[in-house]
């Protein structure tokens, strides 16, 4: 939830530089919505499936006493769905921060320029 809180608190930058934010998870509706009582505004889905994450290349892990879930998963999608970059977690770490996403962003727009 800390993440998302991240994303979140950093929207305004996000709306300046015309990025949108999703948010996918394995959780069934009464926990997704409860993302949304905490101030998020972007779109959560949830119900995510294995064969949801194999359709990405995902980690789909075993994790008790949780079961099985997918692993962080994120992409920086450009325009005309363009893949500007990706990160594929094996385990809890290794998530990207919503200030190396608008970096990378500022950096392309600047070379575009």
């Amino acid at each position: 939830m800390r993440q998302l809180a991240a994303w979140q608190e950093r929207k305004p930058d996000l709306d300046q530089l015309d990025c949108r934010v999703y948010a996918v998870s394995a959780d069934q509706l009464p926990h997704a919505t409860s993302a949304l009582n905490t101030g998020i505004t972007f779109s959560i889905g949830y119900g995510c499936t294995k064969t949801d994450a194999e359709i990405i290349g995902a980690w789909w892990g075993n994790h008790p006493p949780d079961g099985q879930h997918i692993e962080p998963t994120e992409f920086l999608i450009g325009r005309g769905g363009i893949i500007l970059g990706s990160m594929y977690a094996s385990g809890p770490v290794g998530r990207m921060s919503v200030e190396e996403a608008i970096a990378l962003i500022n950096g392309r727009e600047e070379r575009r320029s």
